[in-house]
């Protein structure tokens, strides 16, 4: 048997999540992505395969804000996030944390998403 990478671990704790959650256009599934330099957040209905609202640390929303990669970014990302979800007319969302640990930006996006409106 031989042992998993971390990113191996995360992919298969994902796969087991998504087995209990999916996103329809009344409450899609508000996936969170984070990597060594970039934070991404995406409203996806499952149903038609697709993405309603995205924001990423590479946006230029976030980029006016001056955040930086970190938890205080992730909580401007996650408002940001939430702001947008909020004009297309997303009012409650499934969270999918990607596999992701939920704490650290993770956890703060979703807070962030909450303190906005979004109910989860």
């Amino acid at each position: 048997m031989t042992k998993l990478t971390k990113k191996q671990a995360r992919e298969r704790r994902h796969k087991r999540l998504r087995n209990n959650i999916t996103g329809s256009l009344e409450c899609p599934r508000m996936s969170v992505f984070v990597s060594n330099k970039h934070m991404y957040i995406q409203y996806i209905n499952d149903e038609t395969g697709t993405t309603l609202v995205s924001s990423s640390t590479l946006s230029p929303e976030f980029k006016e804000s001056g955040a930086k990669f970190d938890v205080k970014g992730a909580e401007t990302l996650g408002t940001i996030a939430a702001e947008k979800a909020k004009k297309v007319g997303i009012s409650s969302v499934v969270f999918d944390r990607g596999g992701f640990t939920y704490h650290g930006k993770v956890k703060a996006i979703a807070d962030a998403a909450r303190k906005s409106g979004i109910k989860f």
